[in-house]
């Protein structure tokens, strides 16, 4: 079976070095305090997923890590990064939901700042609404957002106004999937991973409904193996772990498939795409543009 139009994002990524990466407190089920990574391991896992994505000819650009954010060097989450057709770039920073996380936001938007980046926010330091970059991605004709656990729907009317963009929400109910990463990965224009699981029944049926050609995960294999948090280079899929049944499917479709392991960085809740952010989805090619913005939300 032939693939589809490859995505044109997914080959520049923001990464954060895990050098003080460790569990200093529990904000999602996969954290145990009691249970630390071995920090020597963590850092190797991550340079080998760093050397694999540039081995694909992805670039990988790294922030160092704050030594008071452990869990900062889940980069996906630091922020929404768009480009503009005529080239200006501009990041929409995220209001974590959790304050342990918020020290993070500010050397993030220093840092991108310094590189030419326009930074906004839709929320900081705790006022207004949160918005969790794990949460969005360009995909069809809109970006595709969870909302629930950690992104406030009101973010979703300001990341539409502020871009834009069409967005279409999505609400997240399942506590192990937080984050629409850890249950939805595009991975050209027509197919996806998606695990169903993760959201209300509206929001499921109008995910599935959205991609043409849907990878269906079950909830096991996505909480189990972090499958749906993988990336994309091409039509290279760089997963943490990939049952038989979602190789076969991938590998019938066209796509290579690259394990990487980073069991390590699991135990802070997240895996591959949590670890790097794209920053190369722009404005009238990945993401359409709609004067003023829409909001469109599953009904039921």
């Amino acid at each position: 079976m032939m693939l589809g139009r490859s995505l044109s994002w997914g080959r520049h990524y923001v990464a954060v070095e895990p050098t003080h990466f460790r569990v200093d407190y529990e904000i999602n089920p996969f954290m145990d305090v009691a249970d630390q990574p071995d920090p020597r391991r963590a850092l190797d896992q991550w340079h080998h997923l760093v050397a694999t994505l540039r081995g694909l000819g992805a670039t990988v650009d790294v922030l160092p890590q704050r030594p008071d954010a452990p869990d900062m060097v889940y980069a996906m989450n630091l922020g929404l990064a768009v480009a503009g057709p005529g080239g200006d770039r501009r990041v929409v920073l995220s209001h974590m939901r959790h304050p342990q996380r918020r020290m993070e936001t500010p050397t993030a938007a220093a840092w991108f700042a310094e590189r030419g980046w326009a930074t906004t926010y839709v929320g900081r330091d705790g006022v207004g609404a949160h918005l969790e970059a794990g949460d969005a991605f360009a995909f069809g004709d809109a970006l595709v957002v969870g909302h629930g656990p950690r992104t406030d729907e009101l973010a979703l009317k300001h990341l539409a106004v502020e871009l834009g963009v069409r967005v279409r929400g999505l609400r997240i109910t399942h506590p192990g999937m937080y984050h629409l990463d850890l249950a939805f990965c595009p991975l050209d224009d027509r197919r996806a991973l998606v695990c169903p699981a993760a959201l209300d029944d509206p929001s499921a049926a109008a995910l599935l409904a959205l991609v043409p050609e849907p990878l269906v995960l079950t909830e096991e294999e996505a909480l189990t193996t972090f499958c749906a948090n993988s990336v994309v280079v091409g039509s290279t899929v760089v997963m943490p772990a990939c049952p038989d049944r979602v190789r076969g499917r991938l590998e019938a479709w066209g796509f290579d498939v690259v394990v990487v392991d980073v069991s390590e960085l699991h135990k802070g809740g997240g895996s591959v795409r949590c670890l790097t952010n794209p920053v190369d989805v722009v404005l009238g090619r990945d993401l359409p543009i709609v004067p003023g913005g829409e909001v469109l939300l599953p009904r039921g």
